[in-house]
């Protein structure tokens, strides 16, 4: 019974010098958002000419099943081939926001790619643009 007490003592002690000295995470800012595509030359293409990121450099071994896209200040978007399931988003729902120079811009480049998207005004009055890649993942659009 002896032992048994100490054991835990011990424990319990050592579970309370690692807990007091972790106050949180500590998450500095975001590294990357990896998203998983049907078909990743398909959206590789997106993100490269309709998005307009810049394409980061993949190993070789992963050029077939993963494409890298730089969105600024060392962050950057992930493709992942081999979804199978349907995405299923809606503007109230899961989606990531980009900034842009002028919505007016996004918007006639949207239309003059034939596009799909829906244009809101926010509660603030920030227009904000909603439009999906080709796996259905909801992209929305600010201005800076």
């Amino acid at each position: 019974m002896k032992k048994l007490f100490f054991i835990l003592l011990f424990i319990s002690v050592l579970n309370s010098a690692f807990s007091q000295n972790v106050e949180k995470l500590g998450t500095l800012r975001l590294n990357h958002l990896a998203l998983q595509v049907k078909d990743i030359e398909a959206s590789k293409t997106f993100y490269r000419d309709i998005i307009g990121l810049k394409p980061v450099t993949v190993p070789d071994n992963l050029k077939a099943i993963r494409g890298w896209f730089e969105t600024g200040d060392g962050q950057m978007i992930h493709l992942l081939a081999g979804r199978t399931t349907p995405v299923v988003n809606d503007k109230d729902g899961g989606h990531f926001a980009l900034f842009v120079g002028s919505i007016d811009q996004a918007e006639k480049f949207l239309k003059q790619k034939n596009i799909p998207f829906h244009k809101q005004v926010r509660f603030d009055g920030v227009t904000q643009i909603y439009f999906a890649d080709p796996d259905g993942y909801l992209i929305e659009l600010n201005q800076k």
